[in-house]
């Protein structure tokens, strides 16, 4: 008899983890497949701790009290949320970037001091946002002549919070060049704490807000030149990559790229107007 209430407390029956796999996918489009339940235990501990629940179940059975439903199911996107992110994560894309997709987006805009509007649409801890910023920033140290504002969204709150402060360990500058490190990142005074900081300047030209993109409509301008959207349509189902896709498409200005993740180079051929520029980059 102890046994089963010890099971019980820390794994899901069968029902519970449909039940959390359901919401999921009709929250944010992430499939969460009979392999992933062991994670998601291990995940859920913590909340199951924090809200004083006896178990896993006891806290499913619970979940979409009203009270308790939305507060939860921010936390409960942080927990599945796979935040798999680098700096100069696919080097290549902001090599295109910076010496093809900015020069022609330039000539396109057709005036000097044009501003041109970036989105890193997974922006996770904000790395693939602030990467963007850099290349940017230094192409117009560089002598070029235009304006810019980055902006990233996620759907975890939790990696917004990290975004927003831009402090990171100093192991993941490892992917940046040394005058980027110099240039872009203040030391913290504790070196025993071996944490750097995104400067202010590159802050305030990197902005965060949360967004879904299961949701019906964007909050975003609808002339964006580049949109980042890489290694998160894996996780959906090929119905919801495509219309994820078109949605996105829709927010970009003629001439305007759309870069994916190298696993995700097919999604093109379900959208009807975009054109392939390179295996993982688009063109509307």
């Amino acid at each position: 008899m102890m046994h089963a209430v010890q099971g019980s407390a820390v794994h899901l029956s069968d029902r519970h983890f449909r039940t959390i796999a359901e919401l999921i996918e009709g929250q944010v489009g992430i499939k969460l497949p009979p392999g992933k339940r062991l994670m998601l235990e291990g995940r859920l501990h913590k909340r199951v701790r924090a809200l004083n629940y006896s178990g896993l179940n006891e806290y499913v059975d619970n979940l979409f009290e009203a009270d308790l439903f939305e507060s939860e199911l921010t936390h409960l996107i942080d927990v599945v949320t796979t935040n798999k992110t680098d700096f100069f994560r696919e080097p290549q894309h902001f090599s295109f970037m910076r010496d093809v997709a900015v020069p022609a987006l330039l000539k396109t805009h057709g005036r000097k001091n044009a501003k041109l509007k970036i989105w890193s649409a997974a922006s996770s801890t904000g790395m693939e946002a602030y990467t963007i910023t850099m290349v940017m920033d230094d192409m117009i140290r560089n002598g070029e002549k235009f304006q810019y504002r980055v902006l990233g969204t996620d759907v975890s709150t939790a990696v917004l919070r990290l975004a927003k402060a831009g402090i990171y360990t100093r192991d993941v500058l490892a992917p940046v060049p040394d005058n980027f490190i110099k240039r872009y990142f203040l030391s913290s005074r504790d070196r025993m704490r071996g944490e750097v900081r995104v400067v202010p300047e590159l802050r305030r030209m990197t902005h965060f807000m949360r967004m879904n993109l299961m949701d019906a409509s964007y909050p975003v301008d609808r002339d964006v030149d580049i949109i980042f959207c890489r290694n998160v349509l894996i996780y959906f189902e090929r119905e919801t990559q495509r219309k994820v896709v078109q949605q996105l498409c829709t927010h970009l200005r003629p001439g305007g790229y759309l870069l994916v993740g190298h696993s995700e180079s097919m999604i093109h051929s379900a959208v009807p107007g975009l054109k392939q520029v390179q295996p993982t980059i688009f063109q509307v």
